[in-house]
C-alpha cells in the first residue's frame, strides 16, 4: 500500500511540474511575440526616420505638381434655374370629366378620353435629356464650335479661347486630326455627348420642383444656354400638343358627319370644345409645361475646380507613396 501511495504522489508531482513548465513556456512565447511586435514598430519608425529626406522630397514634388495641375485647369461656372410644372387644369380637367361621363360611349366610337396632363412634366424632362432634342438644340443655336473647340474663357473681354489644334478661328475651319469614321468637323452626336456632360436635371419627388444646372467656361453662355434650353423644350411641347389638338379636331369634325345618334353627337361636340380649348392654351401660354420660379442668372463664382482640395490630395498621395517606397527599400536591404 505504501508503495502505491508513493507512486501516486510522485505522478501527481510530475503532472503538476509539467503543467507549470507549460505555463512558463506559454509566457515566454507571449513575451517573445510582444518583443517581436515592439521590434517591428521600432523598425518601422527607424525606416521612416532614415528615409525622411526621401519622404519630404517626394511629397514636395507631388505638392508642386498638384499646384501646377490645379492652376492648369480652367474655371467652370454653373448656371441653375428652378422650375415647377405648369398648371394643366384647363386641358386635363375637361377631358377627365368627359371620360367619366361619356367614357363608354366614346370608346364605342373608337375615341380615347384618357390621359390627363400629369405626365407632361416627366415627358418634358426626358425630352430635355434626349439625343434628338439636344442635337436639334445644338444645330439651332450653332453651339458646335463653342462646345467642341473652346478650352477656356477670357474674363476681361468675355470671349472664349479656342484650341488652335482643333479649330482655326480666323478661317472658321475645323482642323482637328481624327481617325475615320470621324471627320475634322465634329458630328452632332459628339456635341450631344459633350453637352450631356454639362447638363444636370433633377426633380424633387415630394414637391415636384425641378432644378436644371448647366456648367461651362463662360458664365454668360451658361446662363444663355440654360434659358434657351427651357424656352425650347416649352416650345417643343407646345408645338406637339398644338398639332395633336388640331389633328383631333379635324378627325372629330370628319367623324361627326357620319354620326346620327344624338348622344354621340354631344360627346363629339364636347370633345371638339375641349380640343379647341387646348389649341387656345398652346397659343397663349409661353411657359407651357415648365414654369420658371427662379430664372438662370449669370454666376459670379466658379463651381470648380477645387484647387485647394486638389493640392491637399496630391500632397497626401505623395506622402503615402513616399512612405511605401521607403519601407520597401529598408526591408529589402535588411
Amino acid at each position: 500500500m505504501s508503495n502505491n501511495l508513493d507512486n501516486n504522489a510522485e505522478n501527481n508531482l510530475n503532472s503538476s511540474s509539467s503543467a507549470i513548465q507549460q505555463q512558463i513556456l506559454l509566457a515566454q512565447i507571449q513575451q517573445n511575440h510582444m518583443s517581436e511586435d515592439n521590434i517591428d514598430l521600432k523598425d518601422l519608425w527607424r525606416a521612416i526616420w532614415a528615409g525622411k529626406i526621401t519622404i519630404i522630397l517626394i511629397s514636395f514634388v507631388f505638392a508642386v505638381a498638384s499646384i501646377f495641375f490645379a492652376l492648369s485647369k480652367p474655371d467652370i461656372y454653373k448656371a441653375s434655374a428652378i422650375l415647377a410644372p405648369a398648371s394643366s387644369e384647363g386641358s386635363a380637367g375637361g377631358l377627365s370629366a368627359l371620360a367619366g361621363q361619356f367614357g363608354g360611349l366614346a370608346s364605342m366610337a373608337g375615341i380615347n378620353l384618357g390621359g390627363g396632363g400629369s405626365g407632361k412634366t416627366d415627358l418634358a424632362l426626358e425630352i430635355i435629356k434626349s439625343r434628338t432634342f439636344i442635337e436639334r438644340f445644338i444645330a439651332k443655336h450653332d453651339l458646335l464650335v463653342p462646345l467642341m473647340a473652346a478650352e477656356n474663357w477670357d474674363m476681361p473681354s468675355d470671349t472664349l479661347i479656342f484650341n488652335e489644334e482643333l479649330y482655326d478661328q480666323g478661317n472658321n475651319k475645323w482642323i482637328r486630326k481624327v481617325n475615320a469614321p470621324k471627320k475634322p468637323k465634329p458630328s452632332l452626336w459628339e456635341g450631344f455627348v459633350v453637352f450631356s456632360n454639362l447638363l444636370n436635371v433633377s426633380q424633387d419627388k415630394n414637391t415636384s420642383i425641378i432644378t436644371i444646372e448647366l456648367e461651362y467656361f463662360s458664365p454668360t453662355m451658361a446662363k444663355n444656354w440654360l434659358n434657351w434650353l427651357i424656352a425650347d423644350v416649352n416650345e417643343f411641347m407646345r408645338e406637339q400638343d398644338q398639332k395633336e389638338a388640331q389633328d383631333s379636331i379635324n378627325y372629330l369634325t370628319q367623324q361627326l358627319e357620319n354620326i346620327h345618334v344624338t348622344t354621340m353627337e354631344t360627346v363629339f361636340y364636347q370633345l371638339i370644345e375641349e380640343q379647341t380649348k387646348n389649341m387656345m392654351l398652346t397659343k397663349v401660354k409661353t411657359e407651357y409645361v415648365l414654369k420658371t420660379i427662379d430664372p438662370a442668372q449669370t454666376p459670379e463664382e466658379k463651381s470648380k475646380p477645387k484647387r485647394a482640395l486638389i493640392v491637399v490630395l496630391g500632397t497626401v498621395l505623395g506622402g503615402i507613396l513616399s512612405v511605401i517606397i521607403v519601407l520597401i527599400r529598408y526591408f529589402s536591404r535588411k
